[in-house]
């Protein structure tokens, strides 16, 4: 793994890399990646979501060559910040990226979703100075059949909830540009689909691990899907994975098979667990703070998956990407992350930490 570190810098090292969402969860995480690997990144966001969140308590702006506040639907704004970045590489994460909030605003979700991927796709269109482009969607894209089917990236794409269809929209907007204009213009670009990432930093609000956090406040935390079985693994996994995605893009064969363009990065079967066995696990780190109280009354209004599970063989195979971390160390490196947050810690530090310890 230390000749893979050194091989990885060599390739990034000053590489220019134009990424939306970099205010998010996901989007810090892949901006410090970045950073350790030499490359220059170029945020492009919306200011962080609440008065908790990753980017302002680890201050990265320090890590980025320039942090762009901006709605990706803005599409003069984009293509402005884009051309100046003169980026060689793009990666789009900025999205709507909650399914209960989807309901709430499902227009909303399909313009910032949807309409913000073609506008990504359209300047890569018309600019065409970027070869290598790397849009991220969801494990959520599939349509679902709620059986211990491992979904594969030629199965048929759904989704029943907005933000579930709406990254499926994406998808097939891809698809639509690839054949329609990148072909021609010589671009190579793919689509990532994860599962259910979790690690320190997230503070968002209806995500498990936050949910649990805020919950060490009054011991109680209600669960709206106990049995519901997802793709855990941590946020580090498929960060790595879109980051040999995008090297495989830059230096794609000619005539390279349309076939390639959508990928998974899922964790191994054995941690397809389900949102009860997951916060037994945070409670096992924390002393069993919480008391865990079964509500699935509080699910009714809005439908989400019971079972979810990713085949990863393509990236296993092609890439040589597998994830590393299962369930237990997943837990583990998040509640050192948050134990060094309650201690007022370097949050900067101690993620770039768990990078380099992933990597070595």
């Amino acid at each position: 793994m230390i000749n893979n570190l050194i091989y990885l810098k060599k390739f990034w090292k000053n590489k220019k890399v134009f990424l939306t969402g970099h205010t998010g969860f996901k989007g810090s995480w892949l901006s410090i990646f970045l950073n350790l690997l030499g490359a220059k990144v170029y945020g492009y966001s919306l200011k962080p979501i609440g008065k908790l969140n990753f980017f302002d308590l680890g201050n990265l702006n320090k890590v980025l060559e320039r942090s762009i506040i901006g709605d990706i639907r803005d599409y003069k704004k984009l293509k402005e910040s884009i051309i100046k970045s003169k980026a060689d590489f793009i990666i789009h994460m900025a999205a709507q990226p909650l399914v209960r909030h989807s309901y709430d605003h499902p227009k909303y979700t399909y313009e910032v979703n949807t309409l913000g991927t073609a506008n990504i796709l359209n300047i890569l269109h018309e600019v065409k100075f970027i070869k290598s482009a790397l849009i991220i969607t969801t494990d959520k894209v599939y349509k679902n059949k709620n059986n211990k089917t491992y979904y594969k990236e030629n199965d048929n794409l759904g989704g029943l909830d907005p933000y579930s269809n709406s990254k499926s929209c994406a998808e097939l907007i891809v698809n639509s540009y690839i054949n329609s204009f990148f072909k021609k213009d010589n671009i190579s670009i793919a689509t990532a689909r994860a599962g259910n990432v979790i690690g320190g930093g997230d503070f968002a609000v209806d995500r498990i691990i936050p949910d649990y956090f805020r919950a060490l406040k009054n011991k109680k935390l209600f669960l709206r899907y106990p049995n519901a079985i997802r793709p855990w693994q941590h946020v580090i996994d498929p960060l790595y994975g879109y980051i040999l995605l995008l090297m495989r893009l830059h230096n794609k064969e000619k005539g390279r098979s349309i076939i390639d363009h959508s990928w998974n990065f899922g964790p191994e079967r054995i941690n397809n667990k389900s949102v009860y066995n997951v916060v037994k696990v945070m409670n096992l780190n924390f002393n069993n703070c919480v008391e865990i109280i079964k509500k699935p009354s509080l699910a009714k209004k809005y439908y989400e998956s019971n079972l979810l599970m990713l085949d990863s063989t393509k990236a296993k195979k092609i890439l040589k990407w597998k994830p590393k971390y299962n369930l237990n160390q997943s837990i583990k490196l998040i509640a050192e992350w948050h134990h060094n947050y309650l201690k007022r810690g370097n949050i900067l530090k101690v993620s770039q930490r768990q990078i380099i310890d992933y990597l070595t």
